[in-house]
C-alpha cells in the first residue's frame, strides 16, 4: 500500500511538473509571438526559411570545402555528417517517441509566420537540433569558427518561436540534441589536434650572404612538375651571386651532392624529400650548412624546419640565421622523415594523394582500409619480442598525433625516434582496429605497439626486406639499426614572423 502511495505521489509530481513547463512555454511564446517587432517581422521567417532542409548549413559546408583549408574541410564533412545522424534521431526517432501539439500561432502576425505549415510533432524542434549538431561539429575542427557558428544556430532555435513554429522547450530540447550527437561524435572519432607549433627560440647567427655569395645550389629541375626549373629561374634574380647545379634524369644523385659541396661554402638544395636527404647526408659530411627551397610534391622536412616557402628561405640566407636539427640513420644512411618496411609505403601514397579532398583524418581510415585489403605482412622483432607488422612506421624526431596516423613533428630537436607497428593480419585484427582508431584507444589494443629510443635494431626473422627512405625504395635488409644522430645538421632558418 505503502508503495503504491509513493509511486501515486511521484506521478502527480511529475504532472505537476509538465503542467508547469506547458505553462511556461505557453507564457514565452505568448510573450515572443504577440510583440511587436519589424526586425523580427523582417529577418525571423527569412533565417528560418533558409535552414528548411538544412539548406543553410549545407550551403556554408560548401563554402568551407570550396577554401580549400584541410581543417575547414574537415570541419565540413564533420559537420554534415553530424548533421545527418541527429536530423535522423530527431525526425524519424524523437518525434514518434513523443507527439506534441504545434503552438496556435494566432497570435504571430502574419509577415512573421514562416512559409512552411509544420505538422509533424513539435518536440523536438528538428531545425534546431540540425543547427546545434552542424555548429558543434564543424567547431571540433575548427575552433575559430565556434562562436559565429553557435549565435547563428541560437538565431535559428529562436526563429523557430518568433514563427510560431516550436514552444521554447522544444528548441531548447533540439539543441541539447544536437551538441550530444556532436560531442558523441568526437569521442568516437576524435578530431585532428592543430598542429604543434614550438615556441621561438634564439636561432644561430652565421655569416650573412644578402647576394648568395659563397652559396652553391643543387636543383632537380624536374621536380613536382617542373615546379623546380621555374624556382630556379626566380631563385637566380633574389639570390644572383648564387652557383647553381641542375639534375639531370638518370644521374648520380649522391656523387653530384658531392661534388657540390666539395666547393661550396654552403649547400642549398630545391627538390622533393629524398632529393633533399642527398643533400643533408654531402653537407653534414663537409661540415656545411643547409638552405633547403621546398620543390617537391610534400615537402615534409622543408615545412617543419621552417622552409615552407622559398622566400623564407632566401630571407634567411641573406640574413644569416640558421638552427641545428636532428637526423636519423637506418643502416647508416640518412632520412630526414620516415623509414619503413612493408605495407606503410603503401598507406602514405594513398592517404596523401586523398587528403586534400577528404581531410587526413578520413583519409588515413581509407588508406589503412586499402592497405590491410592487401594482407601483407612483415614479421619484425623488437626488443626481442617478435610480432606481425603489416604497416611500420620509423620516424625522425615524434610525431604527432600518437595512433597509426602520425602528421607532423613539433621538434626537430629531441634525439628520439619514433617507431609505429600495426598488425592486422587477420580479419579479427582488422576489425579490432578499426575500431580502436574509431574510438580513439588504438594505443592500448596488442595489434598496436609505439615505442620511441635513440638507438634501436629490428630484426626482419623470415627474410630480408625492401628499405623505404622518405619516400625513396633502397636496398633489401633483414636488420634494420637505427640510431638519432642529435642537432647533426645545420639548416638555415627564417625567424619567427619573417
Amino acid at each position: 500500500m505503502a508503495r503504491r502511495k509513493h509511486e501515486s505521489r511521484i506521478r502527480v509530481a511529475a504532472a505537476e511538473a509538465r503542467d508547469q513547463v506547458h505553462a511556461l512555454d505557453a507564457a514565452v511564446f505568448s510573450a515572443v509571438a504577440s510583440t511587436p517587432s519589424p526586425v523580427l517581422d523582417r529577418w525571423m521567417p527569412k533565417l528560418t526559411n533558409a535552414a528548411d532542409h538544412s539548406v543553410l548549413w549545407l550551403v556554408i559546408a560548401g563554402g568551407m570545402y570550396l577554401t580549400g583549408r584541410s581543417r575547414a574541410r574537415r570541419g565540413a564533412m564533420r559537420g554534415v555528417v553530424t548533421l545527418g545522424v541527429t536530423s535522423i534521431i530527431a525526425n524519424q526517432l524523437a518525434k514518434r517517441l513523443h507527439h506534441r501539439v504545434r503552438p496556435i500561432r494566432a497570435l504571430v502576425p502574419i509577415g512573421r509566420l514562416s512559409r512552411r505549415t509544420p505538422f509533424s510533432s513539435s518536440f523536438p524542434s528538428g531545425h534546431s537540433a540540425s543547427a546545434a549538431a552542424f555548429a558543434a561539429g564543424v567547431s571540433a575542427e575548427l575552433p575559430a569558427a565556434a562562436v559565429p557558428l553557435h549565435v547563428l544556430a541560437g538565431l535559428v532555435g529562436f526563429s523557430r518561436v518568433a514563427t510560431g513554429a516550436h514552444y521554447p522547450s522544444d528548441v531548447a530540447a533540439g539543441l541539447v540534441l544536437g551538441s550530444t550527437v556532436a560531442a558523441i561524435g568526437r569521442r568516437l572519432v576524435p578530431p585532428v589536434a592543430p598542429p604543434v607549433v614550438p615556441a621561438p627560440r634564439e636561432l644561430d647567427q652565421l655569416r650573412p650572404r644578402p647576394r648568395g655569395e659563397g652559396v652553391t645550389l643543387v636543383v632537380n629541375p624536374a621536380s613536382h612538375s617542373g615546379r623546380g626549373a621555374a624556382l630556379s629561374r626566380s631563385l637566380r634574380r633574389a639570390l644572383p651571386k648564387m652557383t647553381i647545379i641542375e639534375l639531370h634524369e638518370g644521374g648520380d644523385v649522391d656523387a653530384v651532392m658531392r661534388r657540390a659541396a666539395a666547393g661550396a661554402e654552403v649547400l642549398a638544395v630545391a627538390g622533393g624529400d629524398g632529393t633533399v636527404a642527398a643533400a643533408a647526408q654531402a653537407a653534414i659530411a663537409r661540415g656545411l650548412p643547409l638552405a633547403v627551397f621546398p620543390a617537391g610534391t610534400f615537402n615534409h622536412f622543408a615545412r617543419t624546419i621552417g622552409a615552407d616557402t622559398a622566400k623564407r628561405t632566401v630571407q634567411a640566407i641573406r640574413r644569416g640565421t640558421a638552427d641545428v636539427v636532428d637526423v636519423a640513420y637506418l643502416n647508416d644512411k640518412i632520412f630526414l622523415n620516415t623509414a619503413s618496411v612493408g605495407g606503410y609505403t603503401d598507406f602514405v601514397r594513398i592517404r596523401e594523394g586523398l587528403e586534400k579532398r577528404i581531410g587526413k583524418p578520413l583519409a588515413a581510415l581509407v588508406a589503412g582500409w586499402r592497405t590491410m585489403r592487401k594482407d601483407r605482412t612483415v614479421a619484425v622483432t623488437v626488443d626481442g619480442t617478435t610480432r606481425e607488422s603489416s604497416l611500420l612506421f620509423i620516424g625522425n624526431g615524434q610525431y604527432e598525433p600518437h595512433g597509426f596516423a602520425p602528421s607532423v613533428r613539433g621538434d626537430l630537436q629531441d634525439g628520439l625516434l619514433d617507431v609505429r607497428i600495426l598488425d592486422v593480419s587477420s580479419r579479427w585484427s582488422r576489425f579490432v582496429v578499426l575500431m580502436a582508431t574509431l574510438t580513439g584507444q588504438l594505443a592500448r589494443v596488442k595489434q598496436y605497439h609505439e615505442a620511441s629510443a635513440p638507438e634501436l635494431e629490428i630484426a626482419l626473422p623470415d627474410g630480408p626486406e625492401r628499405v623505404t627512405r622518405d619516400g625513396e625504395v633502397g636496398e633489401a635488409s633483414d636488420l634494420l639499426r637505427l640510431r638519432a644522430a642529435r642537432r647533426a645538421l645545420t639548416v638555415y632558418r627564417a625567424r619567427h614572423g619573417d
